[in-house]
């Protein structure tokens, strides 16, 4: 994919598109974005199998308490392939970061 400066601006352009979301941005008014940021560009490296670590809080522990809606949590999904797809990454990758987004909706999805 490009390695870590690739992925650092893949979550630059989607956390653009996030809070430009009006039905999103809402969800980020009291987070420290920097820190989130790192968090998403450890993800999406462990994801990919780079030699990066996610090190934060569990996703569903992250998630608590925020009263995320499955669509709140598809426009999500679609703003991250829209950036992937916008810095020309590789179709199976894309297919291998949704495969890894949809195990992780019940723990971001309030139930």
């Amino acid at each position: 994919m490009g390695g870590a400066p690739a992925i650092a601006s893949v979550v630059d352009l989607f956390y653009q598109r996030v809070l430009a979301d009006p039905q999103l941005v809402g969800y980020f008014a009291a987070t420290d974005l920097t820190r989130l940021k790192r968090h998403q560009v450890q993800l999406v490296s462990q994801v990919m199998g780079g030699p990066v670590s996610y090190e934060g809080p569990s996703l569903a522990a992250a998630h608590a308490g925020r009263d995320i809606q499955a669509d709140d949590f598809g426009r999500v999904v679609e703003h991250l392939i829209t950036s992937l797809h916008a810095h020309e990454v590789r179709r199976d990758i894309i297919d291998r970061v949704v495969e890894a987004l949809a195990t992780t909706r019940d723990d971001v999805v309030a139930h």
